[in-house]
């Protein structure tokens, strides 16, 4: 359920290192399930910067209002622009086409700080 090739941060957000120091960032399945039916996330403006277990956003459903957190420190290079039309992008595929943003990272070693995805797995069940 969890892809082994990302890295995890406990607020449910994730990491995909993609090579020339660039990581996309998303919300994990656990997330979208436990929000529902998303209806609008807000994202960071291409240009902007993140900073590890920072506050980068919001994601709205229509249960809750949830604060995102970025897995990595960064400059946004690029933006998931089909979610301001298709907010529900993330529930439908949020390993894939459900992507936030993608960061060009400022310390590669951030993802280490992250959980694999065995441990993210553990800390769901702990959580449920």
């Amino acid at each position: 359920m969890y892809p082994t090739d990302l890295r995890y941060y406990k607020e449910h957000q994730w990491a995909r290192t993609e090579g020339e120091g660039i990581a996309t960032v998303g919300i994990t399945f656990f997330a979208q399930e436990q929000l529902g039916d998303v209806v609008f996330v807000d994202v960071p403006q291409v240009g902007s910067r993140v900073e590890q277990f920072g506050k980068f956003g919001e994601v709205e459903s229509v249960k809750s209002v949830s604060d995102l957190f970025s897995p990595v420190s960064g400059e946004i290079v690029e933006i998931n622009l089909r979610l301001s039309d298709s907010p529900e992008l993330v529930n439908q595929d949020p390993y894939g086409e459900g992507w936030i943003f993608r960061a060009k990272m400022t310390d590669l070693a951030d993802t280490d700080r992250l959980m694999t995805a065995a441990q993210y797995e553990e800390a769901v069940k702990e959580a449920r």
